[in-house]
């Protein structure tokens, strides 16, 4: 009904009704909906206010048209300067790169909106030429630089943890989407591992990639996906590319080698990574030692020898055929400048000469090193996992396993395909 209406004076009446209904929203717009109703309050004064100063005759119409105006401007500047920083915000910690991407067009389309009102407010304060006006309107552009700043200060880089009480894993995402999609990578300065970091980046070929430190970072949920990308785009040729990353050209220390032989050298036979998780963060998927004992049977039964690896375990769940390497990454041999390769060069060594066939554990990231690099894997999970489920089918030998009735049976025939 509103735009039937021809009547200037009716128009303006109905514009300046609906600009005070808005105001009067200002003080409750946290509330659920409101904001959403007073944007499209605005949204119609503008509209009204605009084809009535089209029609309007009177001087003093004008001016009150014009003041409506230069209000409604300015109130959507700001709500739109609001509305993309909580747009960025959620389009920062978006699931895929793709949402992301999306998310911050959006943003900038947002932003957009605000420079416009802020040009219009001006516009119209510069015809009233009052105070009252010239206020708002500078508020207004305020707002818009503010709006186009988000935009600017978007920080593309994502964060290598380099600190113990971050997931340590999480490096090997990176790591791995960096390699695959060229992302900016930040550390941040001061960090326990700070040095481990920088030196495993260089090595891998992505000091290049290395930018500022800077608050709000991309979000890691968008790297499973991109590495998932890879592996379907080709599996080969993403295999090769991360283990040269990964491993380099040199050969492992002779240090780690000796290390090597004095933990396995009399054990020849065949043997699985189980790993062990016992960590404050997300306790609720730390390993069941019920669970873990069960595991070690299947092992065993299935001719293997279990291989603990990880943190702590009790001493009576090791059956004597097995190897524990539990806490062996808390060795200086794993802590020094060089701790993320030689971690992945003892994983390389175990498969390659000392019989590792696959690895069991439950959905901790520090397994995915050795499962990007070809090492076949069973991953536990309560439910399907979100992140993680987009590795099945895409990463050669990556199995997730869900805790649903007989699901040791899957377990018991994978150990034995492994076997074989």
């Amino acid at each position: 009904m509103l735009y039937n209406e021809t009547d200037s004076g009716e128009l303006t009446r109905k514009a300046v009704t609906l600009l005070a209904e808005a105001t009067a929203l200002q003080g409750t717009l946290h509330l659920p909906g409101v904001r959403d109703d007073y944007r499209s309050r605005l949204e119609q004064v503008v509209l009204l206010a605009t084809r009535a100063l089209d029609n309007a005759g009177e001087s003093q119409e004008v001016a009150l048209l014009q003041w409506v105006l230069v209000q409604a401007f300015g109130a959507r500047a700001e709500d739109a300067r609001y509305g993309a920083g909580q747009l960025s915000r959620g389009s920062q910690r978006a699931p895929t790169l793709e949402d992301c991407e999306d998310g911050w067009q959006r943003v900038e389309q947002i932003a957009c909106t605000a420079e416009d009102a802020a040009f219009e407010a001006a516009r119209f304060s510069r015809l009233l030429d009052t105070d009252k006006a010239r206020e708002i309107a500078c508020r207004a552009e305020v707002a818009g630089k503010a709006a186009r700043q988000i935009i600017l200060e978007r920080n593309r880089a994502y964060t290598f943890h380099a600190d113990p009480c971050f997931s340590f894993g999480e490096g090997w995402y990176l790591t791995a989407a960096a390699l695959f999609a060229g992302l900016s990578i930040q550390i941040r300065p001061g960090a326990v591992q700070e040095l481990q970091a920088r030196r495993f980046l260089f090595d891998a070929g992505l000091e290049g990639s290395l930018r500022p430190y800077r608050s709000r970072p991309a979000s890691p949920k968008h790297l499973t996906h991109i590495i998932a990308e890879a592996f379907r785009a080709d599996a080969p040729g993403a295999q090769r590319t991360l283990r040269a990353g990964f491993l380099g050209d040199e050969a492992p220390s002779a240090a780690l080698l000796s290390w090597i032989d004095g933990k396995l050298g009399g054990k020849p036979e065949q043997k699985v990574l189980l790993w062990v998780r016992t960590g404050d963060h997300h306790a609720q998927r730390n390993t069941c030692f019920d669970e873990l004992r069960q595991l070690s049977e299947l092992v065993v039964s299935a001719g293997l020898i279990p291989l603990f690896f990880g943190d702590n375990v009790p001493l009576e769940l090791v059956p004597p055929s097995a190897v524990n390497l539990t806490l062996c990454w808390k060795e200086p041999l794993f802590q020094g400048p060089d701790m993320r390769r030689a971690q992945l060069h003892l994983f390389e060594e175990l498969r390659c000469r000392h019989g590792l066939v696959g690895q069991i554990g439950v959905t901790t990231a520090g397994m995915d090193g050795p499962a990007l690099m070809g090492l076949p894997t069973l991953y536990l999970t309560q439910e399907r996992n979100v992140r993680l489920g987009k590795w099945v089918g895409a990463v050669p030998g990556y199995q997730e396993v869900v805790r649903e009735p007989g699901y040791f049976e899957i377990i018991r025939t994978t150990l034995h395909h492994w076997q074989q």
